[in-house]
This record gives C-alpha cells, structure tokens and sequence, in this order.
C-alpha cells in the first residue's frame, strides 16, 4: 500500500474538540480534552482507529494535547510528514514519535551545556560525535527525522517488535525500557494528526487496518480472523467480561500486541480440578487453559479456552502477531471458540474489563471481521 504523504497538518485550537472521522466504514468521535498536565493517555481521548477524514481547514493551527504545546505538536507533525514522505508505514510515525518524547518531550533541544548527555542534541538526542551528523544537522527536525527513519529501516523485523525494542534497537539507549510508557500517547497523537494531514492532502487512504495478519499503527492485531459470537456484558450474559469468537478447533491465536506473558495456567472449574487437556461443557466454569498478556499503558489481554498447553509462558515477551497457542473448547466451553478479554489498568478484575469489540476497533484492528 503507498502511504499517503501529508502536506500540511491541520487541527483546530481548543480544549475540547469533537470531529467525526470513518473508521473502517463506520464513524466514531474524536474528543480532544484538556487534561491535568501529566504524561498520560487519559488526557487525550481518540477514538480513530484506522479511519480518514478529519479538519481540512487549510488556516488552522495546531492543537494543544496537554502535556504538548502546539510547538512540540509541530515537531510531532514533522516527524509524521518525514516518515511518509519517506514511504514508512504509520506504525514507524508511532515508534519515531514516542522515541521523541522520551528523548527530548518534543523539544528541538540545543546543546545545554553542563547538563548535556555528552553532545546529545535535537528532537532525537542524536550524538554528532556517534555519526548522526553536525550539531547544525541533528538540531534540524526534517534530518533528524530521516536518520531516525533510516536507521530503523535497517533494523530486521522491526514492524513486529515492541515499541520499546524497535527504539532502542535504533536509539541505543541507556534506559531501553523508558519508551514504552509513551506508546498509547504516542499512537493517538499519530492517529489524530495523520488522518487531519491526509485529509488535507487529498489522499483517500490513511492509517492502516488490521486485516489477514497486518499490525495497525497502533501496534495491535487481531488475535483471530473471525465473527464475533457471544458479545461484553450482554442482557442475556451480562457477567460475560469478554467476546466469543467461535472458529475451527486447533487454528492459531495471535497476541494481540506486544508484551510480556502474565499468566498461563490451566483454570480450575467449579469443583477445583485442572482438567484443562479434555473438551468442557457448559456450567463446568474455568477458562480452561488461558493465557494473559500484559501491554503497554498497563493493557492486559487474556485468551481462553486453549485446546492445549499454550505455547508461550510466563515472563516471556512476545510481539504482535506471535502465535501463543491453539483454538480449543477446555473449561466453561460449549464448543470451539477464543474467549477474549481486554482489561484496563492492569486490573484482572471484572471491574478493569471493557468491550474488546470497541476498544479494538479504535486501535484500528477491529475484530469480527469489521471493516
């Protein structure tokens, strides 16, 4: 797929700013919120997905995305812009711009003397004594930008790892697990502005959804190519915390993002044994075996009713579209189907479950089939 090349980005200025975008041929709200001044996700809420459309106004000046002003959002813009122009996929926008937040917040940074990291300057922190090129060069946000790109082209299977990896992977950094804090952010921020960019550009194509194994630019896939059966808290189930998605015994389940494994255990059912290697019935109870994964912005997504001993195990990471086990029907089960859940926070809970359906259409990997 050509990726699309913005021209210009273009967003309103406001503390609250309501745009109705397509996102895989349906619409959703974009709602941009002031927020407390913190670094987190929650201060900016966009449910985009893989969509275009977005504000054209050609006068329009960039936004606040608290805690960015509107200077550190160009620099965001300009980091995107150089990674289409370059023909990068959008997933590559997502890890350029979260590696310039942890680096610099966004600031095109001189050299600060005493407080240098050695001769570290520019969006990147890029070194001129390491290569990256003149102080005058790496100070300039457009080259910057294209020796970042350049140098994650060369790093093999980088469009599958975890962001944290990929940045370092290019960064080389002394605190390799500082960028993963920034992914959910990061992936909003991109989302907003390239469908605006693309908009203005005339493409008719921006971000890209996840469909036959393809990871969106948020980094999620779906962990299965199927219908969505039984849904989240419905009337008729309303303490079912997850989705059924009802395919063929023994087809593979893909993590549905990078991540660390939390969890793999063979589920008790109602009477305490662990009889997970056997098809269950309903009203047995347990997951049967299962696997949790743990993501990026404390994001947990767990897998049930395996066929067998899932392939992974605790502590491992894994990437996006890395197989972790097989279809099966073991524990509370009818027939073949994965049980899926998202849950926020971490929180293994019911109280941390949301809609999987929503919550992964909005990283632009819909499930079901949508799209």
């Amino acid at each position: 797929m050509r990726v699309p090349r913005p021209r210009k980005i273009v967003l309103l200025i406001s503390l609250v700013v309501t745009l109705t975008l397509l996102c895989c041929g349906g619409s959703v709200t974009v709602l941009l919120l002031g927020g407390s001044g913190d670094d987190q996700p929650s201060n900016l809420n966009a449910a985009i997905g893989c969509g275009r459309g977005g504000p054209v106004d050609p006068d329009s000046k960039l936004p606040r995305i608290r805690p960015y002003g509107a200077n550190q959002i160009r620099n965001a813009a300009t980091i995107i812009n150089v990674g289409a122009d370059l023909q990068m996929p959008p997933r590559a926008w997502v890890i350029a711009v979260a590696t310039a937040m942890q680096e610099s917040r966004l600031v095109n940074l001189g050299h600060l003397g005493a407080r240098n990291d050695h001769d570290s300057q520019g969006l990147f922190q890029q070194r001129p004594s390491s290569g990256w090129g003149t102080p005058q060069q790496v100070r300039d946000p457009v080259y910057s930008s294209t020796k970042f790109y350049n140098k994650l082209k060369t790093v093999e299977g980088w469009e599958t790892m975890s962001l944290t990896r990929a940045a370092q992977a290019v960064q080389i950094s002394a605190y390799p697990d500082a960028y993963a804090k920034h992914e959910p952010l990061a992936t909003q921020i991109v989302n907003l502005l390239a469908d605006g960019a693309a908009a203005a550009a005339g493409s008719s194509v921006t971000m890209v959804c996840a469909a036959n194994g393809q990871i969106a630019a948020s980094g999620w896939t779906v962990p299965l190519r199927a219908g969505v059966g039984s849904g989240f808290r419905t009337p008729e189930r309303p303490n079912h915390y997850g989705v059924d998605i009802s395919v063929d015994k023994y087809l593979p389940i893909a993590a549905a993002a990078s991540g660390i494994v939390s969890m793999v255990k063979c589920d008790e059912d109602f009477r305490g044994r662990k009889s997970c290697n056997v098809d269950g019935y309903p009203g047995k109870g347990g997951c049967g075996w299962m696997v949790e994964i743990l993501h990026a912005g404390n994001v947990m997504t767990r897998y049930c009713h395996l066929v067998q001993r899932p392939f992974v195990r605790e502590n491992q990471q894994v990437a996006a579209g890395d197989i972790i086990g097989r279809v099966g029907s073991s524990g509370n089960s009818s027939g073949p189907h994965l049980h899926f859940e998202v849950h926020l926070n971490n929180d293994r809970s019911s109280a941390g479950a949301i809609d999987p359906v929503r919550f992964m259409r909005e990283q632009g990997a819909p499930l079901g089939g949508e799209g």
